[in-house]
């Protein structure tokens, strides 16, 4: 594109005297894309038409120019009011503002990011009109968050690398009104860590209660995008999923996340006591190997056991999904160890939440959800901490079952 010449700039702003005067509800950048698009738009039209305004082919030609309709363009500079040229037959569509569109490429991506932040309509509204001076109904800011539905059945059925060393699962509660009733549901999510050691969120899953038919289904998908192995799955003792991925994966381990045990016995202890309670569990997570690690547990039982029998129960009722992570070396420990990856995602989620009381179905609630991670994989850049090696421990622990 032919740079502007400063000659036309001098001309546009000659009676430029302070901010407004360029930037202000009337100032010269709304004037300027209003006459812009107009002229662009006429442009659109002549070229459909076939020839030019006022000129003498266009008689007989059996369409021509039909005067103008009023439209109002919501922008990042504001409101723009401008002129749409129209044909006799009606046939005329703009490229640059189509018929039924009232914004500008760009302005939906505001929205949605504001969306994504967990601004309410109402909030965006007001942010937008403050900001912008524009006014947006909420059937816009609807139809424009409506508009990645079909964004998100398409993310949801995207085929999936065939092996993934890591798979954490973790579960957010959110309400949700259900046949004209407010209920509690669980919207589940799982992260995959792919042989470069970078986080991919895999997919997202509502339900109203957990079980084995809901992780049978939710597993059965993840194959048929495409997953023939998982090597390890982290998660907190989510009810019937170690059954339904051993039934579909059978050589994947699955490890109940340390850190929801710890977290989990420090709910039963006494406030005075919890420092004290909690160092001594430390032999028993960080044992040099199973054997170890139950002789550190009978030790806890000795000292505490009578005091606090739920936290002893607790972790023998757990163990075997507990110490599978012992067989493995410092290096894989450290990164499955705990779900702090799927932990961390869903801490930020919880944030875009908080403003809401509950959604109207399970449709809205996942649309702010999906908006949401995808806003927060722009900041996954980098590999796990220590990939490299820990990679190296799996070739040798799973052996060809990592792709080469």
């Amino acid at each position: 594109m032919n740079k502007i010449s400063q000659e036309v700039l001098d001309q546009l702003i000659a009676g430029y005297k302070k901010p407004e005067d360029l930037l202000g509800p009337t100032g010269l950048l709304r004037q300027l894309t209003a006459a812009l698009v107009e002229r662009a738009m006429e442009a659109e039209l002549t070229d459909h038409l076939g020839y030019e305004k006022h000129d003498p082919a266009g008689h007989g030609s059996g369409n021509s120019r039909n005067g103008h309709s009023k439209k109002t363009l919501k922008s990042a500079k504001g409101d723009i009011p401008v002129d749409v040229p129209r044909d006799r037959e009606g046939s005329f569509e703009p490229a640059i503002v189509p018929k039924g569109k009232t914004h500008f490429d760009g302005f939906d991506d505001k929205i949605l990011t504001m969306y994504a932040r967990g601004m309410t309509v109402r909030d965006i509204q007001q942010h937008l009109h403050e900001m912008y001076g524009t006014q947006v109904s909420p059937s816009l800011i609807s139809r424009v968050t409506d508009a990645v539905l079909d964004e998100l059945k398409s993310w949801q059925n995207r085929p999936l690398e065939a092996v993934w060393p890591i798979v954490y699962l973790d579960a957010l509660v959110l309400k949700v009104r259900d046949q004209g009733v407010v209920r509690n549901k669980s919207v589940y999510v799982a992260i995959g860590v792919n042989r470069d050691g970078m986080k991919e969120v895999l997919g997202l899953w509502i339900e109203t209660t957990e079980g084995a038919r809901f992780w049978t289904k939710v597993i059965a998908e993840l194959k048929n995008r495409g997953v023939s192995d998982i090597l390890i799955a982290c998660c907190d003792g989510l009810k019937g999923f170690p059954e339904a991925i051993e039934a579909v994966f059978p050589k994947t381990v699955v490890q109940t996340c340390i850190v929801h045990m710890i977290r989990n016995s420090g709910r039963f202890v006494a406030w005075k006591d919890r420092k004290r309670v909690l160092g001594d569990l430390k032999p028993v997570y960080k044992a040099a190997s199973e054997a170890a690690a139950a002789e550190a547990l009978d030790a806890f039982d000795e000292k505490w056991g009578e005091k606090y029998p739920m936290i002893v129960t607790s972790w023998r009722s757990n163990w075997e999904r507990v110490t599978p992570f012992l067989a493995f070396p410092p290096d894989i420990r450290k990164v499955i160890y705990t779900t702090n990856a799927i932990e961390s995602l869903n801490s930020q989620l919880r944030k875009v939440l908080k403003n809401r009381g509950h959604f109207p179905h399970d449709d809205a609630a996942l649309k702010l959800l999906y908006v949401a991670l995808k806003n927060a994989e722009k900041r996954w850049s980098r590999s796990i901490r220590d990939w490299n090696r820990a990679l190296n421990q799996f070739a040798i622990y799973f052996e060809n079952r990592l792709p080469v």
